[in-house]
């Protein structure tokens, strides 16, 4: 015992508390420098310093306690299958039963209570809510948990948020209020409590319910199924502000790629990670704006590309670094081994089945056939005693993953996306499927040596694009992944992750497949959102960079060889590509690539 330092004695003490409050002796309690998170009953609690100061202390208890309540107070399946399918309802939906189970904690425990302030004060102060200027860049999800919390608990709203919480109070309260009085009667009982939150993000027109003829199929669906079959149409467009999250209504299509990725996601990960991250990356970061046409006479330029970069990882920190970085990200994988596990064995069964051999027998000439070799020692001079391999009708294939490096991505969704990527290029490497890993981002935030250079010239009017690009190349096409493996680490670095031009990125990384000789080309997009550069749209017209990415991808889709497809984490990106899914939890990214990725396999097979 006197070898322990005291952080080893706090971990021992909440883990212990933890099971008490889940009653779940199975628990047990990892330290994280990410965000706090869990994987069944697994937690991943953020490092409090080796001498446990006060401060941090209340912190790790806080999100240990909010993680056990959840277990012990919350049913995935049932949450799941009550969710609405519009990307914001459902963040709204997550956040509200997050306050239902904490709110049990925080009533029950006062010491609880404290150590829940203390994580929420955290989390909130990283929060876009926290930012908000205007009525339309407060996070619908973030204020109405807020404003629920306040009427449960009796709990002030924190200090960081109050001013954008109260810019959209009255907006909230004209239409909610009777629900958060409901809702506060129902707070020991999930299945009522979920049913009047579908009833209030339909007050909040965030979801909308219509009458059918078909009746429940037994007691236990409810009337909040079906609005996981409606889309919101945009017709209250022009009203009064709103948060900015209610200007983005989802567009035909979302609906079937979402209950793919959810039914997907849930086959894969261990019961109850459906909205394990839900508070943690998938808050919306940036805009999500509404389907504008493309201007017929829309030309995109650039100011100037003598700053952008195109980059390997390893000339972007030494290899004493890479080393640590990537041993930090296989230190998350270890709390994922047995679901990375199953994602990859899945995924090789799925492309080897393509790719299954077969033989003509009784040939005059070919490989020995083994059946027919008692009758080659006897009769050595016998023919039709060989086996020719057929030509197997599955094309020479090339697979580029080009991964969103912006700011929002930062904490568990680039983890994630770059566990994924691992795990990919490993098991495509086994099926004789080459893999490059790609990244994009700007090598500054606000602009950089680009803006500046506009500056020092006399600031012309509607520049273009006025950032410098990073484009990182983090494995070649050709290269092993055992060579490349270190370089995903570099995904963990602190201030890599700045701005995202997608359009820009997208051409660069189709140029880079079109020069491959395969006969097969897939380019595969994850993303969590919009496009977005402050210096760029500060000076040129709105949604500049949006309407680029719509042409790029419009273009590619219609006339390049090369196939499409998008995975959008925590935004709708149905409405920018043809072929894409969108999902709410960064951990239903393995599963969702590989089923977009066999999908497409099995397309071209049956073709």
């Amino acid at each position: 015992m006197s070898d322990e330092s005291p952080a080893d004695r706090f971990k021992s003490a909440l883990a212990v508390a933890s099971r008490a409050i889940a009653q779940d002796n199975e628990i047990e309690v990892n330290w994280t420098a990410d965000t706090a998170g869990s994987s069944g009953s697994l937690f991943r609690i953020p490092m409090p310093g080796r001498q446990v100061p006060r401060d941090a202390a209340m912190k790790a208890r806080g999100e240990a306690d909010r993680l056990s309540l959840r277990l012990r107070y919350h049913n995935p399946k049932s949450h799941m299958r009550e969710a609405p399918s519009e990307p914001i309802a459902r963040a709204c939906y997550d956040a509200v039963e997050a306050v239902r189970y904490e709110a049990i904690g925080s009533n029950a425990y006062e010491g609880m209570r404290a150590n829940l302030d203390s994580a929420l004060a955290a989390r909130i102060a990283t929060d876009p809510i926290a930012r908000a200027e205007a009525p339309d860049e407060v996070p619908i999800a973030s204020a109405l948990s807020l404003l629920l919390r306040e009427r449960l608990t009796g709990q002030d709203i924190p200090e960081v948020a109050r001013p954008g919480v109260e810019m959209v109070r009255t907006w909230i309260e004209s239409r909610a209020a009777s629900d958060f009085e409901a809702l506060a009667n129902s707070v020991e009982d999930q299945r009522a409590f979920q049913s009047l939150s579908l009833d209030m993000l339909q007050h909040l027109e965030l979801t909308r319910m219509e009458p059918t003829d078909m009746p429940p199929e037994d007691d236990d669906d409810l009337d909040g199924d079906e609005e996981t079959e409606e889309q919101q149409d945009g017709e209250d467009a022009g009203q009064e502000p709103q948060p900015s999250e209610m200007s983005a209504e989802p567009q035909m299509g979302e609906n079937e790629g979402e209950s793919d990725a959810e039914g997907d996601a849930s086959d894969d990960m261990e019961e109850g990670q459906e909205g394990d991250e839900g508070e943690e990356g998938m808050m919306p970061v940036r805009p999500n704006r509404q389907w504008t046409d493309i201007p017929a006479d829309f030309d995109y330029e650039v100011f100037t590309e003598a700053f952008d970069e195109v980059v390997s990882a390893v000339d972007l920190c030494d290899d004493d670094e890479l080393t640590r970085l990537r041993a930090y990200l296989d230190a998350q994988l270890k709390g994922l081994q047995g679901v990375v596990t199953r994602l990859a064995n899945r995924m090789q069964r799925r492309l080897m089945a393509q790719q299954n051999r077969s033989w003509d027998f009784d040939q005059e000439e070919g490989m020995l056939d083994a059946a027919r070799l008692a009758r080659v020692v006897v009769s050595p001079g016998s023919s039709l005693s060989y086996k020719v391999e057929r030509d197997v009708e599955f094309k020479d294939t090339v697979v580029t993953l080009l991964l969103d490096n912006s700011g929002s991505m930062r904490g568990r969704p680039i983890s994630i996306a770059a566990i994924s990527a691992d795990v990919m290029a490993r098991t495509l490497e086994r099926c004789g499927v080459k893999v490059e890993i790609l990244g994009f981002t700007t090598r500054a935030w606000k602009g950089g040596q680009s803006r500046e250079h506009w500056l020092a010239h006399g600031k012309p009017a509607h520049p273009g694009r006025l950032n410098d690009l990073r484009h990182i190349v983090y494995k070649k096409a050709d290269e092993p992944w055992r060579r490349a493996r270190k370089n995903l680490g570099l995904m963990m670095r602190e201030g890599l992750l700045k701005e995202n031009i997608d359009g820009e990125a997208l051409l660069w990384a189709h140029e880079r497949l079109l020069a491959r000789p395969e006969d097969r080309r897939i380019l595969m997009v994850i993303s969590d959102g919009a496009p977005v550069d402050d210096s760029t749209l500060s000076v040129n017209s709105a949604g500049y960079l949006e309407a680029h990415l719509r042409r790029v991808i419009e273009w590619i889709e219609g006339k390049s060889p090369v196939q499409l497809v998008a995975i959008g984490i925590g935004h709708d990106v149905t409405r920018y590509y043809r072929r894409a899914v969108t999902i709410m939890d960064a951990e239903q990214l393995g599963g969702t690539m590989i089923e977009q990725l066999a999908g497409l396999f099995e397309e071209e097979k049956k073709a």
